[in-house]
């Protein structure tokens, strides 16, 4: 029987950990990066789908794509991370299931169905920036994750081929510890769920 994680885990992965702005000038390493995807891809996805692609920008180069479609307040931010994850959606992911998801051929339900692909594509990859997060954390890693930008602006910069979407976005590094705004409540049990 599994047990429960210490508390030192919970704490470091849900209860201490907070959404960081700033980042110290540590690099985040490209075996820690490979470390996060071989931890995050164990998630599970509906059919094992796994419809999330990330691309990982580091450079000043592939950043400058990304900021003139950033909201003003997430600019410096994203310059000055270490690295921003751009969380996409892979609108063909269906190409994929026959070699990941054996158990019957589930291709053709969305190749004939492209609402249906749109929509498991983005709530699946959505699952995954989720896990990033988690597998970041349980890294060690800060993450400053962010959706104030121009969805249409980024696909056109980084997705010009179209079959990705931008999903959301993560700055990714070792926070500051002045980039972060004072904790916000959390809503109550009773004002969010019930069991029934």
């Amino acid at each position: 029987m599994k047990q429960s994680l210490d508390t030192a885990a919970l704490n470091q992965l849900f209860v201490q950990a907070r959404t960081f702005n700033g980042f110290t000038d540590q690099v985040v390493s490209d075996a820690t990066i490979h470390q996060l995807y071989d931890l995050l891809k164990w998630g599970p996805t509906s059919m094992n789908c796994q419809p999330a692609r990330y691309l990982f920008l580091r450079s000043d180069a592939a950043k400058a794509k990304l900021l003139p479609a950033l909201s003003p307040g997430n600019v410096d931010k994203t310059r000055a991370a270490p690295v921003t994850v751009v969380i996409a959606s892979d609108l063909r992911f269906q190409d994929q299931l026959p070699t990941q998801f054996p158990a019957y051929d589930a291709k053709p339900m969305f190749d004939g169905n492209p609402a249906l692909a749109e929509t498991t594509a983005f709530r699946n990859s959505t699952l995954q920036g989720a896990y990033l997060i988690l597998a970041a954390r349980a890294l060690g890693l800060d993450c400053g994750p962010m959706t104030g930008f121009d969805a249409a602006q980024v696909n056109a910069a980084l997705f010009p081929e179209g079959q990705w979407r931008v999903n959301f976005l993560v700055n990714l590094g070792y926070g500051a510890p002045d980039g972060v705004y004072p904790r916000g409540p959390r809503l109550p049990f009773d004002d969010v769920a019930r069991i029934l």
